[in-house]
């Protein structure tokens, strides 16, 4: 059978996974996912706790916990959206600009990956006109 150690210790492992996720990651979206895990390591403990006690306070706050961990994800993802439509990264790095007035800006030892080099799309032909072939595709 599994005991309430069990579930303190799942509980656990899920908020020190999301927390070392949070600390050490730049992405706004892996960070966002990271706290996530947090949340739902401290649900989980709640759950288990009134499990072992035999009452239901540990549910309520549970549920509210999910409930709060929804909207933060909508939010959160409108958040992100309009971010990247401005800034085209999510490199949390970027955004000194979001800091209070008279705070001096963070430098990153770890600079950020260089820019991919974007290929061209491939053009299709016009609809009912074959393409030509390729010496190689008659074999």
């Amino acid at each position: 059978m599994i005991s309430l150690p069990h579930y303190l210790t799942v509980g656990a492992v899920l908020f020190v996974l999301g927390l070392i996720g949070f600390l050490t990651r730049r992405n706004l979206i892996v960070m966002f996912l990271s706290a996530e895990l947090m949340l739902q390591g401290v649900a989980l403990n709640f759950v288990a706790f009134s499990r072992a006690h035999g009452n239901l306070h540990g549910q309520v706050f549970a549920l509210f916990i999910i409930a709060v961990a929804a909207c933060e994800a909508g939010i959160a993802l409108a958040m992100f959206l309009m971010l990247y439509r401005k800034k085209r990264s999510l490199d949390i790095s970027l955004w000194q600009a979001l800091r209070d007035p008279g705070l001096e800006e963070t430098r990153d030892l770890v600079p950020l990956p260089a820019e991919p080099k974007e290929e061209p799309l491939p053009v299709l032909s016009v609809s009912g006109i074959e393409p030509a072939r390729k010496e190689r595709d008659h074999a």
